[in-house]
């Protein structure tokens, strides 16, 4: 019977032991980062394409701080005017040791099925776009 009672003792303390240890790292979430629109400063490209085929403009956009990345860009509406936009994320914590952020650039690439001039308009302020005319032969 003591036997009995010990290892019942031991079992428990052991799972007590067990039970008490485990972590929950799993509980703990990272962050999740937010997104803001940048606002576009410069657009490079070609004037002239064909129908289907690929062009590439590179877009220079300026950042809120140092550790802003570029996360997409996505459609905007300014009145009734539709265009484009820059979204950079910035990490939800953190400092960014770097005070004045540099313009940063990335590559949007159109392509038409049809002839004619299109107009790829960039947001540059909450009121006006930053337009490129490319003519599709």
């Amino acid at each position: 019977m003591k036997s009995f009672r010990l290892k019942l003792v031991l079992v428990v303390l052991f799972l007590s032991i067990a039970f008490v240890s485990c972590s929950n790292d799993d509980d703990e979430k990272v962050p999740a980062s937010t997104s803001k629109a940048a606002l576009a400063t410069e657009i490079k490209g070609p004037a002239t394409g064909k129908v289907n085929d690929e062009l590439s403009y590179d877009v220079t956009y300026v950042v809120d701080n140092a550790c802003g990345e570029f996360d997409k860009i996505s459609e905007v509406t300014i009145g009734a005017v539709k265009g484009l936009q820059v979204v950079a994320k910035y990490p939800a914590e953190g400092v960014c040791t770097q005070q004045v952020p540099e313009p940063k650039k990335t590559v949007y690439k159109f392509k038409s099925t049809t002839k004619g001039t299109f107009e790829i308009k960039f947001k540059k302020s909450e009121t006006e776009f930053l337009t490129q005319k490319v003519v599709i032969e």
